[in-house]
């Protein structure tokens, strides 16, 4: 049977941390931000955890 490839759309989109755990980034902070309030922006920054009921598809498709 041939090796499974990686999922390149996951790959590009999902890291994982040094314990396992997976991060993703957040959405709703690509566009139209002009009329997004700075607080909500704020909250936008920065990584985050993917939730336990996607976290064994995601590492099903990045192969781990």
């Amino acid at each position: 049977m041939p090796k499974m490839k990686t999922h390149r759309g996951a790959a590009k989109r999902f890291k994982t941390t040094g314990t396992g755990k997976l991060r993703r980034r957040r959405a709703y902070k690509n566009h139209i931000l002009e009329k997004k309030a700075p607080k909500r922006k704020r909250q936008l920054r920065g990584p985050a955890e993917v939730s336990g009921a996607d976290a064994s598809a995601v590492k099903r498709q990045l192969g781990l």
